[in-house]
């Protein structure tokens, strides 16, 4: 990367300058300073590289995964679930190698929003940013719920008072991982991925010994259930166009399995080495996507049929689970409480992660004048305390759950969000196209970078249709006949118009001036690799050997 120095911000009279105010910077308050050029970053690279590196296998692996699989393979049929999952897969894939390139290259504070802010325009760097705080701070205290269920299926009796119990001592758990400072939530998040991966390793192989009949019962499955009832299920309908309903339908629901697999890149800011663990992380998530999810759900297809009534039951549980299902019908009786705590495990890691990521995205909010200023103090280790703090009042959400009416209105709230995701996905994509154009246009080598995809622009192009047409007709079912919900409308569809009203409001109060891509500013506050080249301490022990040479 070209080691350029960009000139300092002399203030000038353009109204539409992209400025925020800081206070106690260099002694003084109600300082100008320009967001890109002389950022004060108050957070701290202490993240461990292979703390991040098992963020990135792991991190996002939680109770839709595990729980949810069995209405994909129910509306999709084994097959139809199979290719959901590698479409889907590869849209979030490719949504990766854009945002990857984009962290490596500038390993700043506000990840993919700074990025739409900086290379395409700060109203829609806004709205996403805005949409995706909302999203995570509501998506918090449901898996707290979720975690809180699982607890449930040991505790049969289950009271209000053992619920709220549960909850308060889920939260200041999650919460005191996040407090204690990015060191300790990186351990924490190791420790809850390698559970994680063995659960996913554990769950495969116990379910090829399923199928191989080498359960108690000892009935041989192989692919029977691919031929009756057959590979794909029909869908709201009967023959080929029920068939093509169903697998539509397991693109929406696959891609929850796969939500907020961008947020690695909001790390970028506080890990060592940031730009050779990303590009690690990067390369390494196509072997995750391949193992932990396609062959996970190829797995699930085939020890259980797709018209079993139990996957549609959602108990919330491993009970959920379809391979907890499966276990049952082939006489197991000891594994379903071990899947239901590792899974306990993942729910309550997904709620530590999700206060991470959105503490360290309402952070960058306010750090580019985006939300009220005071959310972007941080402590003198860089721990973005009133950020923190903001994130954790949302906890208190999931006591909603222990009233019937509150807690519709938080899965409806929770639904409305999403899609969401593939609103970021596809603003990422575009930011790229924008990224990209700027460094030709100043005539910058994106082959001299640490990470690069040669196969650019198409893996963008590729997240942006898929990412339109599921978009557009997500919410088909709503005008089949007789289906019309108003409600399910709403929830389908809103997230689109609150998008756009969210950009125009702030073009309109802010008017920010849309830069050609020879004026995208590629180099300002985006450090040097002598900034963050860090030496690490090699491991002494044989454990700490092992660790460092299978996870950097």
């Amino acid at each position: 990367m070209p080691d350029i120095e960009a000139s300092p911000y002399d203030g000038g009279d353009d109204k539409n300058a992209n400025v925020v105010v800081v206070d106690e910077i260099d002694r003084a308050k109600d300082v100008q300073i320009d967001v890109h050029t002389h950022l004060r970053d108050g957070v701290q690279r202490r993240m461990e590289q292979r703390h991040i590196q098992m963020i990135a296998l792991a991190g996002t692996l939680g109770t839709g995964l595990f729980l949810s699989s069995g209405k994909v393979i129910a509306h999709g049929g084994p097959v139809g679930a199979v290719l959901a999952y590698i479409l889907t897969g590869s849209i979030a894939y490719c949504m990766l190698i854009c945002v990857g390139e984009m962290a490596v290259y500038a390993p700043v504070s506000g990840g993919y929003i700074h990025f739409i802010e900086r290379w395409w325009n700060p109203s829609v760097g806004f709205a996403v940013g805005i949409q995706v705080c909302f999203q995570y701070c509501l998506f918090l205290p449901s898996e707290i719920i979720a975690a809180n269920i699982l607890i449930s299926y040991w505790d049969k009796a289950f009271p209000a008072s053992h619920q709220a119990g549960y909850m308060l001592a889920l939260m200041i758990g999650a919460a005191a991982i996040n407090y204690f400072g990015v060191r300790w939530f990186g351990e924490s998040e190791f420790v809850f991925a390698v559970i994680k991966i063995a659960l996913v390793i554990g769950l495969i192989i116990a379910g090829i010994v399923i199928d191989l009949g080498g359960a108690p019962n000892h009935d041989r499955i192989g692919f029977r259930y691919w031929k009756d009832p057959g590979p794909f299920a029909p869908y709201h309908g009967s023959g080929d166009l029920g068939k093509f309903l169903g697998w539509f339908t397991d693109l929406l629901q696959a891609a929850g399995s796969y939500a907020g697999i961008e947020s690695i890149v909001v790390a970028a800011a506080e890990v060592k080495n940031p730009r050779v663990a990303l590009t690690k992380a990067i390369q390494r998530l196509f072997w995750r996507i391949l193992i932990f999810y396609v062959l996970l759900i190829f797995v699930v297809g085939l020890i259980v049929r797709y018209d079993d009534p139990s996957l549609l039951q959602s108990t919330g549980t491993a009970a959920s689970s379809p391979f907890v299902i499966a276990m049952e019908r082939a006489g197991i009786k000891v594994l379903p409480s071990i899947v239901n705590a590792a899974i306990l495990t993942s729910a309550f890691s997904a709620g530590s992660s999700l206060m991470y990521s959105a503490s360290r995205m309402v952070y960058g909010m306010a750090l580019r004048g985006f939300a009220p200023r005071v959310l972007a103090k941080t402590t003198k280790r860089g721990l973005p305390i009133v950020a923190l703090a903001f994130v954790t009042m949302f906890y208190a959400l999931a006591f909603m759950s222990l009233n019937d009416g509150a807690s519709t209105v938080l899965n409806w709230l929770s639904n409305l969000n999403a899609l969401i995701g593939y609103i970021v996905w596809g603003s990422i994509a575009i930011t790229f196209l924008r990224f990209k154009k700027g460094l030709e246009a100043q005539g910058i080598d994106r082959k001299t970078f640490h990470y690069h995809n040669r196969w650019q622009p198409l893996p963008a192009y590729w997240v942006i249709g898929w990412s339109s047409l599921i978009l557009l007709f997500n919410g088909w079912e709503v005008f089949t006949r007789g289906s019309w919900n108003a409600t399910n409308f709403v929830i389908a569809y809103i997230t689109i118009p609150v998008f756009l009203v969210l950009v125009g409001g702030y073009y309109i109060v802010k008017k920010p001036r849309h830069l050609k891509p020879e004026e995208l500013d590629m180099f300002s506050n985006i450090p040097t690799d002598e900034e963050v080249t860090h030496e690490e301490t090699p491991p002494k022990t044989w454990f700490g050997k092992a660790v460092n040479w299978l996870f950097t």
